[in-house]
């Protein structure tokens, strides 16, 4: 029997459609769930915070440092690249791969060159080009001092940022005690006073706001960045456990030592002194570092992952619990209107490159 007869059975050809048509169904499933995972059709609200997963993806992007020619805006390179992908991804996705593996774009342009080679002359290609041009090359708007995150265009955030430079000093010290990097800690910090400030806000207006000083809390929780005595407490042990998850090594043993009797009243003592935060800032970076090191040794590094790292100051050490997939979250906080989580408040901060000419990035965020 001849395959073109076999073919004529009518048996054979309706098992023969329904596989060519099953395979186009699935192929376009594909296809579908490709695109709509592309477009972020797939976000949720999440369960913590409702940017959870996106804080995610950002804070996990490669940090590498990268050559000082990724930061001049070569505009018409990338135009050029956006315009290929429109029309050639696949060569788009050939040079993406080729900047990807040579851990900088300098051969952009030669790359890009030798793709125009074949399409200078193409009309549509020439069209997208001078629309993207319209577009992106344009002289940018005249700069009107309003930020894209919202909370930073409150006056709270404007004082704030004036009272945190004047503490730079005790910041920058106790990051160098704790082997953390300073923005951690101002993380942490920006978190505690928007809270405070949203929550006492008739105190702002009245001195907090005019004289740009950090609020000292000295009742259930203590300092500039409200430490509980018993979570100080649970710092210290913390220290000189070897045995502990939380222990950051024999440099950092001695970090927090007294030289006198030790009780509960001297140390908020060192949290609650209204001239010098240092202390504050010390157990700040010493909380960070501890639950950064419980995470790790648990076999979850959530070294770049901030968001979570401020959630988790924020919660505390009992809340603490090393895991797949960490959400970022902690104490609601209203700022004209808008809702944000304690741990998203250090995000923005932390990524936004508020005073960073202050508190540069570090190569490493923890020194271990």
């Amino acid at each position: 029997m001849s395959v073109k007869e076999f073919m004529k059975r009518k048996p054979i050809r309706i098992a023969y459609k329904v596989l060519l048509y099953g395979f186009a169904v699935f192929g376009f499933g594909v296809f579908g769930a490709w695109a709509i995972y592309e477009m972020g059709l797939t976000k949720n609200n999440g369960l913590v915070d409702r940017n959870t997963r996106y804080l995610a993806k950002v804070s996990e992007l490669d940090n590498q440092k990268q050559d000082s020619a990724k930061f001049l805006f070569r505009t018409e390179d990338y135009i050029k690249l956006v315009t290929i992908g429109k029309m050639y991804p696949h060569n788009a996705e050939l040079i993406i791969n080729g900047l990807r593996n040579a851990k900088n774009d300098k051969q952009l342009t030669q790359m890009l060159a030798a793709c125009e080679l074949y399409i200078k002359n193409n009309k549509n290609y020439n069209s997208m080009m001078q629309e993207a041009t319209k577009v992106f090359g344009r002289a940018s708007v005249k700069d009107n001092g309003i930020n894209a995150i919202p909370w930073m265009n409150s006056i709270e955030w404007e004082a704030l940022k004036e009272s945190i430079v004047k503490d730079s000093a005790a910041i920058m010290k106790a990051a160098k005690i704790t082997g953390v990097e300073p923005r951690m800690i101002v993380g942490c910090l920006v978190g505690e006073q928007i809270r405070l400030f949203n929550s006492k806000r008739e105190m702002f207006k009245k001195y907090l706001g005019p004289v740009k000083v950090l609020s000292v809390q000295s009742q259930f929780s203590f300092g500039v960045n409200g430490i509980k005595d018993f979570t100080a407490r649970e710092v210290e042990e913390h220290l000189k456990d070897k045995t502990s998850p939380f222990y950051m090594g024999e440099k950092y043993e001695h970090i927090l030592d007294y030289s006198g009797a030790v009780n509960d009243s001297v140390r908020i003592k060192r949290l609650v002194d209204y001239r010098d935060h240092t202390y504050s800032y010390i157990y700040t970076g010493c909380i960070i570092h501890q639950t950064r090191n419980q995470w790790k040794k648990a076999g979850y590094d959530i070294t770049n992952r901030p968001d979570v790292l401020f959630t988790l100051f924020n919660v505390g050490f009992s809340q603490s619990q090393p895991k797949p997939n960490p959400e970022c979250g902690g104490s609601h906080i209203t700022v004209a209107d808008h809702i944000y989580t304690f741990g998203a408040i250090g995000f923005d901060f932390y990524y936004s490159g508020e005073l960073s000419d202050v508190f540069p990035y570090w190569e490493q965020r923890f020194i271990d």
